[in-house]
């Protein structure tokens, strides 16, 4: 497996493509947990069924850093961990509009339509809300587009999607959080660059950092 980016006898980390799927879903397109099953059944020659714990999910169209648990003991540990929010979690996005200022914290309040799959962001509490508060960065003008620099303090659906779009920088290739034009192959340039944990086992600290999809743009960020 090419995507593989850390492994050993407790935790798997994949760099995960965009539009592979963490875990099953009712489209019932094989799910990187299965085929990092396989992988591991293969490489190892291990006799019956698997063990991997899914500890969190990137959306389908997000590439990026993806931590899977291969014991029971580690699943428990990270679950609490990103439970915690002892991780860090850092994230690379294309926009097109320049935000207003080059760093910000962004506090919104996120009303999720599960009917639509979209959350709503607003600037006060509503009905429902829950409190989304991120930090980005702008570290690189390209040619057309803005590379931000995001680190979140909260995990909600589609955060970083919905509050980029409240401040009028939605992300290349989100169409339904505004940007005017899909990109190519279905994913949005939204990216879960790094990731860093404490072991589960080893206790010591863990830092992985993921390539961004092959494409120019991407490249130009490098």
């Amino acid at each position: 497996m090419q995507n593989v980016l850390y492994e050993d006898n407790h935790l798997i980390v994949i760099n995960k493509q965009a539009g592979d799927i963490v875990q099953g879903d009712k489209t019932g397109d094989r799910p990187l947990s299965e085929i990092v099953k396989s992988y591991i059944k293969k490489k190892y020659n291990k006799p019956g069924d698997v063990f991997l714990g899914v500890v969190h999910r990137l959306d389908r169209p997000t590439s990026g850093v993806v931590v899977f648990a291969r014991t029971s003991k580690a699943l428990e540990r990270l679950n609490k961990a990103f439970k915690n929010r002892d991780v860090s979690k850092t994230y690379w996005a294309l926009v097109k509009n320049a935000p207003e200022k080059t760093t910000d914290t962004l506090t919104h309040f996120l009303v999720r339509n599960t009917k639509k799959n979209k959350s709503f962001a607003y600037n006060r509490p509503e009905k429902d809300s829950k409190e989304a508060r991120l930090t980005y960065t702008v570290v690189k003008k390209l040619q057309n587009y803005y590379l931000l620099e995001i680190k979140l303090h909260t995990g909600r659906h589609h955060q970083i999607r919905a509050q980029l779009s409240a401040i009028g920088c939605p992300i290349k290739g989100d169409l339904k959080y505004g940007f005017d034009r899909s990109n190519k192959d279905a994913s949005i340039s939204l990216h879960a660059r790094m990731l860093r944990i404490t072991h589960p086992v080893l206790k010591t600290e863990l830092t992985v950092v993921a390539p961004p999809p092959a494409d120019p743009i991407w490249n130009a960020c490098l």
